[in-house]
């Protein structure tokens, strides 16, 4: 359960670079890509470590709970950043 939180959190994080890519130029200036440095330091505090746990195998609860932690960060940031984004 542990390894599929994580690969779930891991994957929507490289999607976030896909979206990121697809979003309208607005005024060209490219500061939507900034949108990575938080979304990148939320897969470095809940998944890389989540990762580590479930590769050792230890501590199941404690790497299900950092990687609903990261889940549910990662909503709360992907959706005030869509909120940003301009519209198509």
């Amino acid at each position: 359960m542990a390894a599929v939180i994580a690969a779930v959190g891991t994957l929507f994080w490289l999607y976030t670079f896909y979206a990121i890519d697809h979003v309208p130029l607005g005024d060209g200036s490219g500061f939507q890509w900034l949108a990575v440095f938080p979304l990148g330091g939320i897969f470095a505090i809940f998944f890389l470590p989540a990762w580590l746990l479930v590769a050792i195998g230890r501590w199941p609860r404690l790497t299900i709970a950092l990687g609903i932690a990261g889940l549910i960060a990662f909503a709360v940031v992907w959706m005030q950043l869509l909120a940003e984004f301009p519209k198509k």
